[in-house]
């Protein structure tokens, strides 16, 4: 097999890995810190998608069109998520994991049926920024900017909030709000605004991947039940929490999903089930998590 044919699929399964770090780092932060799982995560990611898509037809698709409508996009997603925590999720801290999944997924009914009326159920696409639509000739085979742009932006965000939680006093609090919240409260730290704060972030990245996701799918009803599947499949390998696990975790699973489709490729999703269901036998916690 050439070297240059393994080396596409390598490139293909870290873009994807990218793709899912960027969702699936907000789900595990949410669950690690807060112990809430977030089943409309997924749907963030779609009106991500969605919102940048109006963004570029209201800047039109060129110059600087596509990234201020990613950043509208991300931002908006992050506000949005900021309302949802603060009215509702406040109620579901310490609940059980059923009331949490019921009223996530009942988000995700909600947000699925308000973005077919605004934007209706036909597919929509984006074009690849201008600065980002050529490509480069690596190893033998030519790799899109675009692509080489987003393998990079997911290494550059894991070390910046791996510094952020680790380096900061923002970070102490947020892994102190972790370890006790109620400790935490009774020295007089804002509890809630943490919280709050690590929804927004995560509602953020989320809405990131959904723009940045747009020049390369198209933008479907229904694309955030599929995502979701996939960040838990990475936080399940990663870890719950802890934010290197998912981004290992996403490299995993991106490429023994790339290399699962060349290999067998009636049966790649089930090469990715089985690894996680092997995971969860050998380390219920997943590969860098710790448990409960």
């Amino acid at each position: 097999m050439a070297a240059s044919f393994l080396f596409s699929q390598v490139m293909g399964g870290l873009t994807t890995a990218m793709f899912l770090f960027l969702i699936a780092s907000g789900l595990s932060l949410v669950f690690g810190i807060m112990r809430v799982i977030n089943f409309a995560h997924g749907s963030f990611y779609m009106l991500g998608a969605y919102l940048a898509w109006q963004g570029v037809q209201w800047l039109h698709p060129t110059g600087a069109g596509f990234w201020l409508a990613t950043l509208f996009a991300a931002v908006t997603v992050g506000v949005l998520g900021a309302i949802i925590e603060r009215v509702f999720f406040r109620s579901l801290y310490g609940r059980e994991e059923l009331y949490q999944l019921l009223f996530t997924y009942a988000l995700v009914l909600i947000l699925g049926d308000a973005a077919k009326f605004l934007w209706g159920v036909e597919q929509l696409s984006v074009s690849t920024p201008p600065i980002l639509s050529g490509g480069i000739e690596i190893f033998g085979t030519t790799q899109p900017l675009y692509t080489l742009f987003i393998i990079a932006i997911g290494p550059a965000i894991a070390i910046a909030g791996s510094l952020v939680l680790s380096r900061t006093g923002i970070g102490r609090l947020v892994r102190a709000a972790q370890m006790d919240r109620e400790m935490l409260d009774a020295l007089g730290a804002n509890v809630g605004a943490i919280y709050t704060g690590m929804f927004v972030f995560a509602s953020f990245l989320a809405g990131l991947s959904g723009a940045l996701v747009t020049p390369i799918q198209s933008i479907v009803p229904g694309m955030d039940v599929l995502i979701i599947v996939q960040a838990f499949i990475v936080v399940v390998i990663g870890g719950m929490g802890s934010f290197w696990g998912t981004f290992w975790g996403s490299v995993i699973y991106g490429e023994v999903l790339s290399f699962g489709i060349l290999i067998f490729p009636g049966f790649s999703l089930f090469s990715v089930f089985a690894l996680m269901a092997v995971i969860l036998i050998v380390r219920p916690w997943g590969l860098f998590g710790r448990p409960l």
